[in-house]
């Protein structure tokens, strides 16, 4: 059976994930759409965090809210897509919420430690909080997304 998802159709009978358009078909291998995304937004990360410099407003307040607000923000979809491709191997929302959120704090570590190595910037436990914290948001929002999402099952509860 085909659906329509975005621009590509999308073959339900096939468990690697056949995309296809009007031209032909694209395979994407099951883990590639699980840990595509989380990959590349760890890319993004990395990226912004090797800018000596980022813009920002005049005002040190604002400044501050706004670099805060950005990690918490940043790990929470880190976290988010953490939890997804876990839950693409577990049937519970659980144990990938956990693996979610000690994988994106994980990479928080040594996202700060990389920043201890770019000229103009310096690690900080603070961040680091503020990372953790954010990746926790992400988490319970990915779960409250899940659970709605999804028809609850007795092993949700584990």
């Amino acid at each position: 059976m085909l659906y329509c998802t975005g621009l590509f159709m999308r073959d339900s009978n096939t468990e690697d994930g056949v995309w296809m358009n009007s031209d032909k078909q694209i395979r994407v291998p099951v883990w590639v759409k699980a840990w595509g995304p989380p990959l590349l937004w760890m890319g993004v990360i990395f990226f912004l965090s090797s800018q000596s410099t980022l813009p920002s407003p005049p005002d040190p307040l604002w400044n501050t809210l706004l670099k805060k607000t950005g990690h918490a923000v940043a790990y929470a979809l880190l976290a988010w897509l953490y939890a997804r491709a876990f839950y693409r191997a577990a049937s519970t929302v659980v144990l990938p919420g956990r693996l979610g959120w000690g994988a994106a704090v994980l990479y928080a570590i040594t996202d700060e430690l990389h920043q201890g190595f770019v000229p103009g910037r310096h690690p900080t436990v603070t961040d680091w909080l503020i990372d953790a914290l954010g990746a926790g948001l992400g988490v319970l929002l990915w779960r409250r997304w899940v659970r709605e999402s999804h028809p609850a099952t007795p092993e949700d509860q584990r």
